[in-house]
Formats: C-alpha cells, sequence, structure tokens
C-alpha cells in the first residue's frame, strides 16, 4: 500500500472514494463471512471494483472518523439499511451462536481510494479515464463494532471503537520486568 502523494498534490486530484470491509467472526457470529460495500454517494452508481473485489453499492453512513487532539480516540458509527430486514436478519442469526452479540466484535475497515486507483472494469469504455488502476490507498482505519445503539425497521446503527478501547483486552498483554532490559535500557525480546 502505497499512499497517492503525488496524486493528492494535484490541482485537481481524482475523487477520493470511501470502501467499508465488515468481516465478521466463526466464533463470535458463526461465520467468517466479508460484507465489502459502499455508499453509492459518489459518480458510481453501482458497484465498485478495486483489486478484483466487489464492493456493493448498499445505503450506508459511517461518521465521527475525525481525531480531535484532545487524546481521546475516534468513536464512528456506522448506520446502515435496514432495507428488507437484512441487518436484522443478520443479526437474529448472530445471536443464536453468541446471545445478545449484536455483531459486537466484527471488524469493521474503512479504505480510502482514488478513482484513478479502480479497476478498469469500472468503466463502459473498460479504461480508467481518471488514471492507471494501482493499490494506492490512503492509511487503512481499522475498528471494531463495540454495541449495537439503534435497530428498527429502517436503520440499524453500531458504535465502532479502536482494538484499544475493546472490552477485556490488556495492554500490554505480557508483564515486563527488569530481567527483559539490559543493562543499558534496550528491551531483550525473549
Amino acid at each position: 500500500m502505497a499512499i497517492p502523494t503525488s496524486e493528492l498534490q494535484k490541482i485537481n486530484p481524482s475523487a477520493i472514494m470511501d470502501l467499508f470491509v465488515l468481516e465478521l467472526n466463526v466464533l463470535l457470529h458463526g461465520t467468517a463471512q466479508v460484507y465489502r460495500f459502499h455508499a453509492g454517494t459518489n459518480e458510481f452508481n453501482a458497484s465498485i471494483i478495486w483489486q478484483g473485489d466487489q464492493y456493493d453499492k448498499f445505503p450506508v453512513q459511517a461518521e465521527g472518523f475525525e481525531y480531535s487532539g484532545s487524546g481521546s480516540l475516534p468513536r464512528p458509527t456506522l448506520t446502515i439499511s435496514n432495507l428488507f430486514g437484512f441487518v436484522s436478519a443478520l443479526l437474529i442469526d448472530t445471536n443464536k451462536v453468541t446471545a445478545k452479540n449484536d455483531l459486537q466484535g466484527a471488524k469493521f475497515t474503512r479504505r480510502r481510494v482514488l478513482a484513478s486507483s479502480l479497476d478498469n472494469a469500472n468503466f463502459v469504455s473498460g479504461s480508467n479515464p481518471f488514471g492507471t488502476p494501482n493499490n494506492n490507498e490512503l492509511p487503512q482505519e481499522i475498528y471494531f463494532i463495540d454495541r449495537k445503539v439503534t435497530e428498527n425497521r429502517d436503520f440499524v446503527q453500531f458504535e465502532c471503537v479502536s482494538i484499544l478501547e475493546l472490552q477485556g483486552i490488556r495492554v500490554p498483554k505480557r508483564q515486563i520486568t527488569r530481567k527483559d532490559f539490559d543493562g543499558v535500557g534496550t528491551f531483550i525480546n525473549t
């Protein structure tokens, strides 16, 4: 993954596309299903293909990714349309495996790529008019679903947290003592 610095510094860079990946955990959710989607609020009114993976157009809103500088990590919210009860059915299946789980612990990744990086298959002409397809993207933002905020017939909203804020996780996982350092304060990896 290379950050497309030269493209971003152009006077007229191509559009930034938000792509989302939701990965379920087989132990928590009963399946290792991976959902790839985008909000469809950009110039592409259909599925997007990037690096051979298809990201389906689905009504979704993800917000709250901004870092405030106050020392706290962002806690983005993911609001997904409950069109035809799709998300509610997914929650019911998940709760059969782990009671009252509601997708807690599912990995949510925000990937931001430039239109110039998209695969040629996205364009009717068979060629990307914005540039040459590549794997350049902005740094991935990885979060985990912490809790379900709202569920109704219109939408389901989740609150996401970084891995450092997951419940039951201790950092560091290993206690470091004096014997783990040499005489000059350098950590000895044992």
